[in-house]
């Protein structure tokens, strides 16, 4: 039987998330590779155990996270059930709703049918109570605001979630949805953003609105899906994301129009006594709206490399400026294959 780490909490940080009584560990776990039906379960168990010792109480999933769909949800709920029982209080589970799910009209985007279903999907596979933060991961052009509000203010009222988040919504739609929240008195309290030095747009239209109304973020694709770690200085490793001819994720054309950027800015890592991740992430965590920012891992030792971020958050003004001169000779990325 599994037993926690004594020190668990001696060196992680925690951020209150907004106006609200809920702090979150300033990194957090994201399932949404190498925990699907295809990959080790052993390994798996392995890398939420390491995550948990070293302070980290934050879980990040979705409906359909995998591969297969729904079976990253299904392994994590297996991983609780056979050791992590004693510790639920001490975690904090989020999933989401919103991406392609299951066949037919029903099984994506924001109706307060796919919501519903998708919760209720979801707590079967966890096999708890009850979700810690639901979110949905995606706005719903054709569907009203007011009907994706309702439905996830159900959830909370019916005891299904705690508190509820959105993500993938631009500024804009943060602050007309998080109004009728308001009107609503639902416990909404984040939104989870694409942030990383290679997409900055939360900067202008997000984090302000943030701000404004108390809310707070945690922040995906941290390290830009491997493009700001040390992987690719040297070319594709096989076996990585970006070897992977079909990979949905990250393609060979994205390593390639980065990698002189990625070598200057590992440059200033290096003389901040860092590795190029350690200080991706110090430096997301620079902005104060961010509570936590995700990790992922596909073996237990990444994560302690990870942790040794909060070595040294701290950046001087003229590191900001090298870094903001450096990055601002990138050209966009393109994501638009995900």
């Amino acid at each position: 039987m599994y037993q926690a780490s004594n020190n668990r909490y001696d060196k992680m940080l925690y951020r209150r998330v907004g106006n609200s009584g809920l702090e979150l560990s300033v990194l957090g776990l994201g399932l949404w590779h190498n925990f699907g039906s295809v990959d080790s379960f052993e390994n798996q168990k392995s890398i939420v155990h390491e995550a948990f010792d070293l302070g980290i109480t934050y879980f990040d999933l979705a409906n359909n996270y995998g591969p297969v769909p729904g079976s990253a949800e299904k392994n994590f709920g297996r991983i609780i059930s056979e050791d992590m029982k004693p510790y639920r209080d001490e975690m904090i589970i989020a999933s989401k709703a919103g991406y392609d799910m299951w066949p037919g009209p029903y099984g994506n985007w924001g109706s307060k049918k796919s919501i519903i279903a998708s919760a209720d999907q979801s707590l079967k596979r966890l096999g708890i109570d009850y979700i810690d933060i639901f979110y949905s991961h995606r706005p719903d052009p054709k569907t009203p605001f007011e009907e994706t509000t309702l439905a996830l203010d159900q959830l909370v009222r019916e005891g299904k979630a705690l508190y509820i988040g959105i993500s993938n919504y631009n500024g804009e739609q943060t602050k007309k949805i998080c109004e009728i929240f308001e009107d609503l008195k639902t416990p909404f309290i984040i939104e989870q953003p694409r942030y990383n030095m290679f997409n900055r747009q939360a900067e202008q239209d997000l984090f302000p609105i943030l701000k404004e109304k108390h809310k707070a973020a945690v922040g995906f694709s941290s390290l830009s899906q491997g493009l700001l770690t040390e992987k690719y200085l040297n070319g594709i490793p096989k076996n990585s994301r970006a070897d992977k001819a079909s990979s949905p994720f990250l393609q060979e054309k994205q390593v390639k129009a980065t990698i002189e950027t990625v070598k200057k800015l590992n440059h200033i890592a290096a003389v901040r006594q860092q590795s190029l991740a350690e200080m991706a992430l110090a430096w997301n965590l620079r902005i104060p709206e961010i509570a936590c920012v995700l990790i992922g891992a596909s073996r237990p030792e990444q994560l302690l490399d990870n942790i040794k971020a909060l070595d040294n958050l701290t950046f001087s003004d003229y590191e900001l400026l090298e870094i903001d001169r450096v990055l601002a000779k990138q050209d966009k990325i393109d994501w638009s294959h995900n």
